[in-house]
């Protein structure tokens, strides 16, 4: 938990006035699995512990029976943190042309773009840990990206921030164990077809 908490903090710290004062709303991106819950659950924290607005976005793919349902529960788990705004965005997919994968993706970064800029936010974070990051590497150089693929995800790109590219996904599954929080497995991950 603490690992988690000062990632986020470090991320943050630019995001903070020479005053020490917390400047402008963070966002998390947040599906209800481990990794999304454990960043909701140390910004939560940060917003007790500093009054930096923050908030959270849950984007619906709409890809499974049920889907409401989960990130209904996935707001519901936001806002006993404390966190507020906390949204739901459902969005539409269509698997044509490159994959279900990156269409599912291309919506959730229009979602989370489109949200951020309504309610003015200076940050969306996400969730990404260093098992996505090793992922990541590995799959660009199956793909035949290179030396490219070997950089992997940036920690910041525009106004998203990846806190815990540091942090091992069993850490996070820790931090949700060790919060008591409801944590949603996403049946996808599984699913090799």
């Amino acid at each position: 938990v603490a690992a988690i908490r000062y990632a986020v903090r470090t991320s943050l710290a630019d995001l903070t006035s020479a005053g020490g004062a917390a400047d402008g709303l963070v966002l998390v991106a947040c599906s209800g699995g481990a990794d999304s819950l454990a960043l909701a659950e140390a910004v939560a924290f940060e917003r007790r512990h500093t009054g930096r607005p923050s908030g959270a976005v849950v984007v619906d793919h709409g890809l499974q029976d049920g889907s409401a349902a989960v990130a209904e529960a996935a707001a519901r788990a936001c806002r006993t943190l404390g966190l507020d705004p906390v949204v739901v965005v459902p969005v539409e997919v269509s698997g044509s042309g490159h994959g279900l994968e990156a269409a599912a993706r291309e919506e959730r970064y229009a979602a989370l773009t489109d949200t951020a800029t309504r309610l003015g936010a200076v940050a969306v974070l996400l969730g990404h840990t260093r098992d996505d990051q090793a992922e990541q590497v590995l799959l660009g150089l199956a793909r035949g990206s290179g030396a490219r693929s070997l950089a992997g995800m940036p920690a910041v790109r525009g106004m998203f921030r990846r806190p815990l590219l540091d942090i091992a996904r069993e850490d996070t599954r820790a931090a949700c164990a060790a919060e008591a929080l409801p944590v949603w497995d996403d049946p996808m991950n599984v699913d090799r077809s």
